[in-house]
């Protein structure tokens, strides 16, 4: 997975839901620049911010590696 990647799954998902960047922005408290940004894989954009979009097109992240078994949220 890349920038670039990431970046169209938002665009479809945005689009999807018939929202504009501004309004996309608006909903998810961050500027349409930032929405424009993340959509042409601009790699400097905030986790935060990224965040804060995907939580608003229902988009969720999973994390999977070799050892996340031995994880907790303890360890946090």
């Amino acid at each position: 997975m890349n920038v670039e990647f990431i970046g169209k799954i938002i665009r479809f998902h945005r689009k999807a839901a018939g929202l504009s960047r501004e309004r996309c922005g608006q909903l998810a408290g961050v500027g349409k620049t930032i929405i424009y940004d993340i959509e042409h894989g601009k790699e400097t954009v905030q986790l935060k911010s990224l965040l804060k979009i995907l939580q608003v097109l229902n988009i969720s992240i999973e994390l999977h590696s070799p050892i996340m078994k031995n994880f907790t949220h303890a360890d946090s």
